[in-house]
């Protein structure tokens, strides 16, 4: 259902992550509510201040710029410490404890209303990864947006899961080029109630889908 929409080596892939990192900062900005514009993100990537926005809105897109060139450039396995790696630059000015998994309750607001994730049990959510990244009777593109909403849901760590959850899926796109996980932001107010739906039902078959036809971005070479 989910088979890879392209088929780039992993030096392409990263190259069109790349050329394509201020838009890729910019949408993932979203998630932290920023309204910053797509110049004004160039600005601040380019290492610039910009007038009318925070501080704590640049210190957001300084971390989201290095967090997406951590998973381009780094040749780590993708296991539970390079998800917490991930955390620890997205995360680092907002979090209790950046790059460590949540140990108390949580709470996460949805189109909905407010949902509480489950208890995080670190052996678990191992076996649940190592078992992800070796099921190759599924696409890569499935065991990424698998993987994606798993932590989105889960939100095991204690903020900035979003983030987190959104770049180790790209990271396993781009390891073996089947393109980006990028929603539109156009499509935002769609792809925010299905996530919410969702959270309370534990089902992503639906969000899953709708991701895969709107959110698959890449380039085709032949």
């Amino acid at each position: 259902m989910f088979e890879n929409k392209y088929h780039l080596t992993a030096d392409q892939n990263k190259r069109l992550a790349r050329s394509n990192l201020v838009k890729l900062v910019y949408v993932n900005s979203r998630f932290e509510g920023l309204n910053t514009t797509l110049p004004q993100t160039q600005t601040i990537i380019d290492g610039l201040g910009v007038d009318g926005v925070s501080i704590d809105d640049i210190n957001i897109i300084v971390q989201l710029k290095r967090g997406w060139q951590y998973v381009i450039n780094s040749s780590e396995n993708l296991n539970l410490d390079f998800l917490k790696h991930i955390n620890k630059i997205v995360a680092l000015n907002e979090s209790l404890d950046p790059g460590e998994l949540r140990t108390g309750s949580g709470a996460v607001n949805t189109m909905k209303g407010e949902f509480i994730p489950p208890e995080v049990n670190q052996a678990k959510e191992k076996g649940f990864l190592a078992n992800l990244l070796s099921d190759s009777s599924r696409s890569i593109t499935d065991r990424a947006l698998t993987l994606m909403y798993h932590l989105m849901r889960n939100q095991i760590f204690w903020d900035g899961n979003k983030r987190t959850a959104t770049l180790a899926a790209n990271r396993l796109m781009i390891e073996h080029g089947a393109g980006l996980i990028s929603v539109p932001l156009d499509l935002w107010p769609t792809w925010n109630n299905l996530i919410a739906e969702y959270y309370y039902s534990g089902d992503m078959k639906q969000l899953k889908v709708w991701t895969y036809n709107n959110g698959i971005q890449g380039v085709d070479l032949n």
